[in-house]
């Protein structure tokens, strides 16, 4: 029996968000063959939870980028962000006039004209500099607001976080320059987890919080050892999964980084990446 983690987007979703027949058979085939498939996301729980029932699988799962396992209708673990350090980080977030999310138990607060503020700011890097190009900018601004368990709010200082489990405060912004501003400020801290799943993204959590650690702490719950764990993956967040897996796998459109420090690279995430990974390196 094997472990097998699975990132989301740009690994198991398509760019049309969905998850293919062919890597739908592929998660089934090694289930009925006894292996134990974890989906493992930045994602929240309720949008990861969706998509999955979407696509007719039940798998345990991973998401915040290791914030909460979700196994079998319960949160298994559960690792919050202090209130006074959320807070902190908005605070920090709105300093640079950034654009954020906030990842709580009840699902994602958004302020109402969060998509607006993206817009505009894409807009005008494009009209200044040429980039963002206006349909990659929609798209990632898209692909954010699709998400599911979303909650608008007119002002996040309207919310009192206090019961709430905030796990994760997402930043994204096409201005590179903010972002890069922001970094330096939170380097050196040892009360946060710092990761991304995009150039444009920025997503602080709990200091335990790392997919890598989250995988660990599944692999035991299931009684399974390091050395029979696989994470397929893409970007820089699916880094510290490859640094305690007995094997990795990148996507063909995976990060430079995270292919050099895969073992097997498989093909696009378009084309059926991961199942073509799970049948050529581990359903073997």
């Amino acid at each position: 029996m094997q472990l097998i983690a699975i990132d989301l987007d740009g690994t198991l979703l398509s760019s049309d968000g969905t998850i293919s027949t062919g890597n739908r058979q592929a998660i089934r085939d090694a289930q009925s063959l006894g292996h134990i498939v974890v989906i493992s996301s930045g994602r929240s729980l309720h949008d990861t939870k969706e998509l999955l029932d979407h696509a007719g699988l039940d798998c345990p799962i991973i998401t915040g980028n290791g914030a909460v396992a979700f196994h079998s209708g319960e949160v298994i673990q559960h690792l919050q962000l202090p209130v006074h350090i959320s807070e902190e980080m908005m605070e920090l977030a709105e300093r640079y006039h950034l654009y954020y999310e906030v990842y709580t138990n009840e699902g994602v607060y958004i302020e109402e004209n969060g998509r607006n503020f993206l817009e505009q700011e894409a807009r005008q890097l494009y009209e200044k500099t040429g980039k963002p190009e206006p349909d990659e900018a929609a798209y990632i601004i898209d692909t954010q607001h699709k998400q599911r368990g979303l909650s608008y709010v007119p002002n996040y200082r309207s919310i009192d976080y206090d019961n709430l489990g905030v796990y994760k405060i997402f930043v994204l912004t096409f201005d590179p320059e903010k972002l890069k501003n922001l970094r330096q400020e939170l380097s050196g801290r040892v009360d946060i987890s710092i990761t991304t799943s995009g150039v444009q993204k920025l997503e602080v959590g709990n200091p335990q919080s790392t997919k890598g650690n989250a995988l660990s702490f599944i692999a035991d719950y299931f009684g399974v050892s390091p050395s029979e764990t696989v994470a397929i993956g893409d970007n820089l967040n699916d880094l510290s999964m490859f640094e305690v897996a007995g094997t990795s796998i990148a996507m063909e459109n995976a990060e430079l980084e995270v292919k050099e420090a895969a073992d097997h690279m498989t093909k696009d995430h378009n084309q059926d990446g991961v199942a073509y990974g799970l049948y050529k390196w581990v359903l073997t």
